[in-house]
């Protein structure tokens, strides 16, 4: 059998993403070979292609998929032939129309949800159920900052915060972007474009600050986030997609109201299987009673990884996207 792959021989520009045929081999012991419908495209794939997280090339890229088991290896009992599956995690090479991959990881969809619908909210939604209830957990009634709410994180974050209970305040660059995390979720959206956040933070809460900022931008943003919270806030930095944040002093959390400072991954908090299944569960549950509703912005063809890739990094998208064979 062969599976068509994107592959790169070296980490850079999107450019570096070959379309290639590869054999594909038989499920080991643990394992499981899936047929796969449809890939998430996450911040974590540029992190690998363009060299912010090193791997060893060649290389596949991509970590979210989702599609329909074909062979079970050997010990593998809690899956068969013709269960949908997903997954969201472990080393890249989701990119692909199949794929072997470790039967522990995989995660049933139930009915109800579909595999475009899986892959738009796995990744993005198990990061927000752990940002938001394991993370920093988030009470009723308190204000939330989180930048990029119109991205696929950002959107799923609005809507379990207020959820939640919690007055989300969200950042996002333009009145299109503004208008669409306004309908999912956040009381307030800021326009980075033309306006101050912290003034507008600081405005919004009566002058008090956020109790809590959930920001993947990185560099750009870092002094904003500290500028927007309360004291004895917790600054939960979670993503670097405008380069890494500056080395956090502990003067300047004393300084700026005994400040915390995390940087929490996904990885950490899905380690174990029974999180893992757990915060499947919870995504899924959110999605299925209707607290969260998935926002599928863009699909792409896996032969068009390319242009994915160049959308995502030019701000081009919204909500989340995904890829087909």
């Amino acid at each position: 059998m062969k599976a068509t792959v994107i592959r790169m021989a070296a980490q850079g520009a999107p450019d570096v993403m070959r379309i290639e045929s590869i054999d594909v081999a038989e499920p080991g012991a643990g394992e499981i070979l899936i047929r796969q419908t449809a890939m998430g495209l996450n911040f974590m794939d540029v992190y690998h292609r363009g060299g912010q997280y090193p791997l060893p090339v060649p290389s596949g890229l991509g970590v979210e998929a989702a599609g329909v088991v074909e062979k079970v290896g050997a010990g593998v009992k809690d899956l068969k032939p013709g269960d949908r599956v997903g997954y969201a995690g472990g080393a890249p090479g989701a990119y692909a129309d199949y794929r072997v991959m470790p039967a522990d990881r995989m995660i049933k969809l139930p009915d109800g949800i579909s595999e475009e619908q899986a892959v738009a909210c796995m990744l993005k939604g198990m990061t927000v159920e752990y940002l938001l209830n394991r993370c920093f957990p988030v009470q009723k009634g308190q204000f939330v900052l989180f930048m990029a709410a119109a991205g696929g994180v950002g959107l799923v974050a609005g809507q379990w915060g207020k959820a939640l209970g919690a007055t989300m305040i969200g950042v996002a660059g333009g009145p299109e972007k503004c208008k669409l995390a306004l309908a999912n979720g956040y009381t307030h959206v800021i326009d980075r474009k033309s306006e101050d956040i912290a003034a507008r933070v600081k405005e919004i809460t009566g002058g008090a600050g956020v109790q809590v900022v959930y920001d993947s931008v990185g560099k750009d943003t870092f002094d904003i986030s500290l500028k927007s919270l309360a004291p004895r806030g917790y600054f939960v930095s979670f993503g670097t997609t405008t380069g890494s944040p500056p080395p956090v002093e502990a003067g300047t959390l004393q300084k700026m109201g005994s400040l915390y400072f995390t940087r929490p991954t996904l990885v950490t908090y899905t380690a174990k299987r029974e999180d893992l299944l757990a915060s499947a569960k919870a995504v899924f549950d959110m999605v299925l009673k209707g607290a969260v509703k998935v926002h599928i912005g863009q699909r792409y063809k896996l032969a068009d990884a390319v242009k994915s890739h160049t959308d995502l990094e030019a701000g081009r998208t919204q909500g989340s996207s995904i890829l087909t064979p």
